[in-house]
């Protein structure tokens, strides 16, 4: 080790240097006084280790420290803590039920009731009428069957707690019978057949890949059968010389041989999307009035509401899935109640639902509706006096997202950007970053923002946002 070094090396500030200068700046308010002097130490050591690494690379200038940088930093790392992690972006992929971007928001309703409910206490498991303990499911019970036509429901915090815990319930040591062609993995490679096997369930594969027939079945039907399962494939499409049986057909055989019949339906459809071009996706109602046993989807799919797991059916299995002792590791929260019950009202008017939840309202947009936003954000745009980017339109397509209609091409108008002063991927990554990120996508060297998924009231954000990184753009 050379001298220069070794002098770098001697120069590492000690902690009580690092902490002195750190009262200046009021540092200890923000953070215990144990974790920020536990920060000093980590940021000496990353000193070390940049030195020996310059060293090691040859590098001519070596990096410098001092008890000021060192506090610089350890006040930036405190800082972060204050910082929300979980963050409010815009959402211009074209994506309506973006996963990753928390999939479908809320109707104003639902907001408003998170507010009023959480502001205080609430009925959350106390019956006004009698003064004594109530159920947490009654608060949607009635207007979930009311709309559904089924006998009971009951609500979970996700679609896979709800299959978990009707498997569980059902068939537990026993088989439970479905189609090779709806073994799917959904999000986060969380696979039907894995759920299947941590519910207790014995899986017991039918048919093939692209065909099966209600004989297999039949034949599979034995003293050890405990459900049949179907499973709606909502995120993927198999065609051409395919054959399903479909759920008539098994609710048929599941009541000939004294078998609950379960359908997974995933995605929660409570409205005909086919009048607004979509290929048909199977209803919750439609479901419920071939007389299945119990029906299971999301509440944060194509119903639009907050992250749940609905389960509907008939009341003498309801029941018995509220008694399952797994039930309480999967209960929801009152907020998930207060949201859910706001969004489902909604839906006493089908017209009403579609245009007032979001999601719904940006899948079953006109072609018309948004070009006339894409016309307006792009005004906007232009009239900033941003002489650096150029904006155009152009033609597109959005996508369902969240693992429903997975074919379906929607029909969009796209603002296309790009600026003289960077890459797209550069002008990407820097929307990313704003206060209020901008997520949008990247095609053919232009960045792309689709308004299907952007509330007009977010156009303003997109307009900030590009200034901003116009004028901080050396």
């Amino acid at each position: 080790m050379n001298e220069k070094i070794k002098s770098l090396l001697q120069q590492l500030p000690k902690i009580d240097e690092i902490l002195l200068c750190l009262e200046d700046v009021n540092v200890f308010e923000r953070a215990p006084r144990d974790y920020i002097v536990k920060v000093c130490r980590s940021v000496v050591s990353g000193m070390r280790e940049r030195i020996l690494a310059a060293a090691k690379a040859g590098e001519a200038a070596l990096p410098v420290p001092s008890a000021a940088r060192a506090a610089h930093e350890v006040t930036m790392i405190i800082e972060d803590l204050h910082a929300f992690k979980l963050r409010r972006v815009v959402n211009a992929t074209g994506i309506i039920l973006h996963t990753n971007l928390g999939r479908a928001p809320l109707c104003d309703d639902a907001l408003a009731r998170l507010v009023e409910v959480s502001r205080g206490y609430s009925n959350l498991e106390f019956d006004l009428e009698s003064g004594k303990r109530g159920l947490r499911y009654e608060v949607v019970t009635d207007i979930l069957c009311t709309i559904s036509g089924a006998e009971d429901a009951m609500v979970v915090n996700n679609n896979a707690a709800a299959v978990l815990l009707v498997l569980n319930t059902m068939a537990r040591g026993k088989e439970a019978i479905v189609s090779r062609g709806e073994l799917i993995e959904i999000g986060g490679e969380f696979r039907i057949p894995d759920v299947m096997e941590r519910s207790g369930a014995r899986l017991r594969e039918v048919g093939t890949t692209n065909r099966t027939h209600l004989a297999d079945y039949q034949r599979a039907v034995n003293e050890t059968t405990g459900l049949i399962l179907k499973v709606h494939t909502s995120n993927f499409r198999i065609a051409g010389f395919t054959e399903d049986v479909a759920l008539p057909d098994l609710v048929r055989l599941g009541h000939e041989e004294g078998i609950p019949v379960m359908n997974d339906l995933g995605s929660g459809c409570f409205i005909d999307l086919s009048p607004f071009g979509f290929e048909k996706e199977p209803t919750v109602q439609e479901a419920l009035k071939t007389g299945v046993d119990v029906v299971t989807f999301s509440g944060d799919k194509l119903l639009g509401g907050p992250q749940a797991g609905i389960v509907l059916g008939r009341h003498a299995i309801l029941d018995r899935i509220k008694k399952n002792p797994l039930n309480r590791a999967l209960r929801i929260d009152k907020l998930t109640l207060a949201a859910l019950e706001a969004t489902m009202k909604l839906y006493l008017n089908p017209d009403e639902a579609r245009t007032r939840i979001p999601g719904l309202r940006a899948l079953t947009g006109s072609a018309a509706v948004i070009e006339k936003k894409a016309k307006k954000l792009l005004r906007m745009l232009k009239k900033a006096g941003m002489m650096h980017y150029s904006f155009s339109l152009s033609q597109g397509y959005a996508m369902a997202g969240g693992g429903s209609l997975p074919t379906q091409e929607i029909p969009t108008v796209l603002v296309a950007v790009t600026s003289s002063r960077m890459s797209v991927h550069t002008l990407g990554e820097k929307l990313r970053h704003l206060d209020v990120p901008v997520i949008a996508r990247i095609a053919d060297e232009e960045v792309l923002l689709d308004v299907r998924t952007v509330d007009e009231a977010d156009f303003a954000l997109i307009a900030r946002g590009l200034a901003e990184i116009e004028g901080t753009d050396t």
